[in-house]
């Protein structure tokens, strides 16, 4: 009997990190969604550091999640030796993989509003610096309990803050810290003359839907996965993810007179959104919430570039920031039990969590993007960004005109 135990325990657990290994598999994937998304957004002069910065940005996130982000959030390191490792549960070290895809999606993030004017090592060094310190801070707050807020929000309001699966912490914490580098960094020059917006159109409307697509299609493990165990596992977690992503694409449609930009990022609109209270709502509230996000992004991103004459070249602070505010605020309203949802939150939980998340993201990116500002300088000269980051940084064009 003990070894039949022991042998459910182990399959229990071998399923577990199959499954949460195969969600990490699915948001690493993500990544290229974000690569052609912003490759076909920005011009052909800029399309080769597209694809670099965000491999690249990848690559130090894993670092610097690794040596403290990881630590700051859940207090764990990986410091002992390998043979200590190899006796760890399996689980525990692809549940670090997981998480780190998370943490990774900030400077990709970050990275489509910052495009094609940004030097390349001062934006990587300070998208490392916000994985390794802003978004681990949030994170651990709302999903490890740390430093009591969750506590104080429960006492307060009678349900903690809940984010199943990132709109405020990862989406809303990205869009938030890029809207402060963002109106540091500037606008692209020639973006606007005597008070008018100039157009720069998308280089390759097929990438940027190749990229939207991917980021689509991840999102189920993102948000399916967000459980971490085979036995959390949730039907209604799929269904929200996919009623949000269809209600993002219909409002986009609609609100945005069948322009494709607009189209191709109403599903990823829907799906930020989404994202907090996907285990609570009923799938009408789902799609209910896809469709005001895929609605307010194109309403935000018009009054943001026309209005504002803010520069944000993906729309990543109404897309990400603002709809995943939406998104945390949306699981307060969808998720109770009166509009159908499965209960155990409270609106006004929700509604500061999500400000303050918004709150901390925007000041803690500020400070470290002034403070990159100051010291190395975070812009391309006129002659670069004329020339374009790909020549300017990489020496190399995206395609040969031979």
């Amino acid at each position: 009997m003990e070894n039949l135990i022991a042998s459910i325990d182990h399959l229990s657990q071998s399923s577990s990190t199959f499954f949460i290994l195969f969600g990490a598999i699915m948001v690493f994937a993500m990544h290229a969604g974000f690569a052609f998304l912003e490759v076909g957004t920005v011009r052909y002069k800029n399309q080769v550091n597209a694809l670099v910065k965000i491999i690249t940005d990848f690559a130090f996130s894993a670092l610097v999640y690794l040596f403290i982000g990881y630590w700051i959030a859940y207090d764990i390191t990986f410091f002992s030796d390998a043979k200590t490792l190899s006796q760890a549960s399996g689980y525990e070290l692809v549940k670090f993989f997981f998480l780190m895809t998370f943490a990774a999606a900030i400077p990709a993030i970050i990275s489509g509003g910052i495009a094609e004017r940004a030097k390349f090592w001062p934006a990587l060094t300070a998208g490392s610096i916000c994985v390794a310190i802003v978004y681990p801070v949030i994170e651990g707050v709302v999903w490890n309990g740390n430093w009591g807020v969750q506590d104080w929000f429960e006492g307060t309001f009678g349900a903690p803050f809940h984010d199943f699966a990132g709109s405020v912490v990862v989406h809303g914490v990205g869009g938030w810290i890029a809207l402060a580098a963002i109106l540091l960094l500037g606008n692209r020059n020639g973006r606007y003359r005597k008070g008018k917006l100039v157009a720069f159109p998308p280089s390759n409307i097929p990438f940027l839907a190749l990229g939207a697509w991917l980021l689509s299609i991840g999102w189920f493990g993102f948000n399916v996965i967000s459980a971490q165990t085979i036995e959390g596992i949730s039907g209604l977690v799929a269904m929200n993810t996919l009623m949000a992503m269809v209600g993002g694409i219909i409002a986009a449609l609609i609100v945005g007179k069948n322009d494709p930009g607009f189209i191709h990022n109403g599903p990823l609109a829907g799906l930020v959104a989404v994202c907090a209270g996907s285990d609570v709502m009923h799938p009408l509230g789902a799609l209910a919430t896809g469709g005001i996000a895929g609605a307010l992004f194109v309403w935000l991103f018009v009054v943001q570039q026309n209005k504002l004459k803010i520069d944000d070249v993906l729309g990543v602070w109404p897309l990400h920031g603002v709809c995943g505010l939406w998104g945390g605020i949306a699981a307060g309203i969808f998720g109770l039990e009166a509009l159908g949802g499965m209960g155990g939150v409270s609106f006004l939980a929700q509604l500061v969590g999500s400000l303050l998340g918004a709150l901390c993201a925007f000041i803690g990116g500020y400070i470290i993007y002034k403070v990159i500002k100051m010291t190395l300088g975070i812009r391309l000269s006129e002659e670069e960004e004329f020339k374009g980051a790909d020549l300017s940084i990489h020496k190399i064009e995206a395609s040969s005109k031979e």
